[in-house]
């Protein structure tokens, strides 16, 4: 038997990535929007927790015209991986990134005159000319210059030979309410400034401002381009926002029975004897818990088992959930539990998840932990795809490994 570390049996606890699923969605947002709005995919933070290289190659292989990230790193893993397309980094650098940016073809986003006079004379020493794209602050009050503001910023970036403003942005604090009031008023401002450019004769080809909020509710500010990063992955932003029928969940979080024990009436479950049967009951245990990013919750929600829901029991430890399964006797040890997913005519949605941890969606996409394998199924290229935490923290030395001179 070959016992290299890669050939270790996997833990029975996951998070399952359908990418058969992602596919669809993406082809029905893309199916959704006017065919001259550009695309762009939005994989920061692993895709919100989903694989970025995965969920990029899929975006680009369905037509976007791009992606989106936060950090030099995230972006360096796709270019390490082989994506040629273009990056847009999101936010701001700092200036030791943005040599990396410029050698490896990175689109930035710039928000002062700093920067863009240090990414100008970056550019100028590699002789390129380097595309931006500039963020306009129409309210959010993160990143960005002022609206009223933004005219001499733009003027300084026009002048920079080395320098192309080949985009524009802004992003809505609120477009996924019903109450679309604020989000109106930040296009109208971002609007003021697209005019008081064209009165100059200034265009920008990719003028982008919408989030998946913004492509379901607020078809008249698509603009150019549209950034989405929920949506793709099946979840809808709000409770309110429009629907897309087809879009499904892409992640499931799933784990096996490692243990079923017989509690008698009057014996506890798990730490504290935070629960106390007052019948005999049958409990399974499941090998996930807290430090894998599932609630530290106590008697609260449960896993589905035989397409049945079993409640969870006691408190959640760092590595094990307990979970009644009395009413499900054909549960037997090793039979998959489904966690956040469906299984037979049962759900457990994301939304179920984050109201369990007094949170939102993204959140729990993001927090499932890394000792949390991801596993691929229905790639387009093969039957199943392992993402392990060693693979990760190999793609994490991307900036330090890559073979650039500076």
């Amino acid at each position: 038997m070959n016992f290299n570390s890669h050939n270790f049996p996997q833990r029975p606890a996951w998070a399952e990535i359908d990418l058969g699923r992602l596919r669809r969605n993406l082809q029905l947002i893309r199916g959704d929007l006017p065919r001259d709005v550009k695309f762009l995919a939005v994989v920061k933070d692993e895709a919100y927790g989903h694989g970025a290289l995965d969920v990029a190659s899929a975006a680009l292989a369905t037509g976007a015209w791009g992606c989106g990230l936060s950090t030099l790193e995230e972006a360096m893993i796709l270019r390490d991986a082989g994506i040629t397309a273009p990056l847009l980094l999101l936010g701001e650098r700092q200036e030791a990134e943005l040599e990396w940016c410029v050698a490896h073809d990175l689109t930035v986003c710039v928000n002062e005159p700093h920067n863009v006079r240090a990414l100008a004379r970056i550019a100028a020493g590699f002789e390129k000319r380097v595309p931006v794209h500039l963020k306009i602050n129409t309210g959010m009050s993160r990143y960005g210059v002022r609206w009223d503001e933004a005219l001499p910023l733009i003027e300084l970036i026009l002048a920079e030979k080395s320098l192309v403003l080949e985009g524009m942005m802004t992003h809505f604090a609120q477009s996924d309410e019903a109450d679309k009031t604020f989000a109106n008023l930040q296009a109208a401002r971002f609007d003021e400034v697209v005019r008081a450019l064209e009165q100059k004769g200034i265009f920008v080809p990719l003028k982008h401002i919408c989030n998946s909020g913004g492509i379901l509710d607020l078809p008249h500010a698509h603009r150019d381009m549209v950034r989405a990063g929920l949506l793709m992955h099946g979840v809808y932003p709000s409770l309110v926002c429009r629907r897309i029928p087809g879009i499904e969940p892409v992640m499931s979080v799933k784990a096996k029975i490692a243990a079923i024990q017989t509690v008698k009436p009057g014996e506890s479950v798990g730490y504290a004897m935070r629960y106390t049967a007052t019948s005999e009951r049958r409990i399974a245990v499941l090998p996930i818990g807290y430090g894998d990013g599932f609630p530290r919750v106590r008697n609260e929600g449960g896993a589905l088992i035989h397409g049945r829901r079993a409640p969870l029991v006691g408190g959640v430890a760092m590595d094990a959930i307990t979970v009644d399964i009395t009413d499900i006797p054909q549960a037997r040890m090793w039979d998959e539990a489904v966690l956040m997913g469906r299984q037979g005519g049962e759900e457990i949605s994301v939304r179920d998840i984050a109201k369990l941890k007094n949170s939102v969606t993204y959140d729990v996409l993001t927090n499932w932990r890394l000792r949390l394998r991801r596993k691929a199924v229905n790639h387009p290229d093969q039957g199943e795809t392992r993402i392990s935490p060693r693979d990760t923290d190999q793609h994490a030395a991307g900036p330090v490994a890559a073979n650039v001179n500076l």
